[in-house]
C-alpha cells in the first residue's frame, strides 16, 4: 500500500468513525477563531529574514480529485512528512511564504520578507505524509508554503508617553506582505531599523515624507508601533495615517532623552 493510499485509508476511517459521508473529502467545518483580533492580526504580520529558513517541511497538496494550488479553511491539506519525521496528530504549524526580490540570495544586506499565510493543525498521520486542517488563513495557503512551529505572539506594551521623535536617526520604510509598497492605518510594514538601533517591541515611531523641496518641513504622515524586532529590521503596525505611506518614507523613533545624573 502506498503512502498516499495509507493516508487516504486513515482519513476514511476517521470519517466513518465520525459518521460523516464520503461524498467529498472536506475538512471539518471551519470554526470562527476565539482569539482577540489584535492577536490574529499580529500573527499574520510579515517579518524580515536574513538567511533562508528551513523549508523542507511544507504543504504538498490537498485531498481533491484535481490539482489545486491554493487552499482555505474547510480544506484538507497534505504535509510532506509523517511519523518518521516526528509529526503527531494535534501538532500546529504556521504556514509561511518567503518573498525574495530580484531572486537575490538572502543575506543581512539583502533580507527577504517572510509572509505568514495562516496556521494549521495535524489531523491524520502516516509514515511519510500527513493531513492537516486549516485553523486560520491570513491569505490563500499555497502548495510549497513551508511550515514552522506555531506559537501565539505577544502583543507589545505601548507606553502612554509620547517622547519627541529623534530627528538624527531616520530609518526607512521597506515593504510589507506580498511585496506591498503602500500602506495605511492598520497595515504592517518593515523598516531598516532594529534592536541594534535601539528599537524594542512597543517602540513608537513617527513617519515622515521628504518632499525634496528646499525650505519645506518634512510632512508628518502618521504613527506606528514596533511589534516584532530583529537586530537590523523591525515590523511596525501603522496606528495613524494622514496619507498613504510608501516605501522609502522616513521613520523616526520616539525615544526619551536620557540625561546624565548629577553626582
Amino acid at each position: 500500500m502506498t503512502s498516499r493510499t495509507t493516508v487516504g485509508a486513515v482519513l476514511m476511517a476517521g470519517l466513518l468513525a465520525g459518521g460523516s459521508t464520503l461524498t467529498a473529502q472536506r475538512a471539518p467545518a471551519a470554526v470562527a477563531s476565539t482569539l482577540p483580533p489584535e492577536i490574529l492580526s499580529l500573527a499574520c504580520a510579515p517579518t524580515a529574514v536574513f538567511a533562508t529558513p528551513d523549508t523542507s517541511l511544507r504543504v504538498s497538496g490537498g485531498q481533491d480529485s484535481f490539482y489545486r494550488h491554493s487552499y482555505m479553511p474547510g480544506d484538507y491539506i497534505t504535509i510532506n512528512a509523517g511519523k518518521r519525521n516526528g509529526i503527531q496528530v494535534g501538532q500546529e504549524f504556521y504556514t509561511r511564504r518567503l518573498l525574495i526580490l530580484r531572486k537575490e540570495r538572502v543575506t543581512r544586506d539583502t533580507p527577504a520578507t517572510q509572509a505568514t499565510t495562516g496556521w494549521i493543525k495535524v489531523y491524520a498521520v502516516d509514515e511519510v505524509m500527513s493531513l492537516a486542517t486549516i485553523t486560520h488563513a491570513c491569505d490563500g495557503i499555497n502548495v510549497g508554503d513551508h511550515l514552522e512551529p506555531f506559537a501565539l505572539p505577544t502583543v507589545p506594551t505601548v507606553s502612554a508617553d509620547k517622547p519627541k521623535p529623534q530627528r538624527d536617526n531616520y530609518g526607512h520604510v521597506l515593504t510589507g506582505n506580498d511585496r506591498r509598497t503602500t500602506f495605511g492605518e492598520g497595515d504592517y510594514l518593515l523598516i531598516d531599523r532594529g534592536s541594534d538601533h535601539g528599537v524594542a517591541p512597543g517602540s513608537q515611531f513617527v513617519l515622515y515624507r521628504n518632499k525634496e523641496v528646499p525650505g519645506n518641513f518634512l510632512y508628518d504622515l502618521g504613527e506606528a508601533v514596533a511589534v516584532s524586532v530583529s537586530p537590523e529590521k523591525s515590523t511596525l503596525l501603522v496606528t495613524l495615517s494622514r496619507d498613504a505611506i510608501a516605501s522609502g518614507d522616513l521613520v523616526a523613533i520616539r525615544k526619551p532623552v536620557v540625561r546624565p545624573t548629577t553626582p
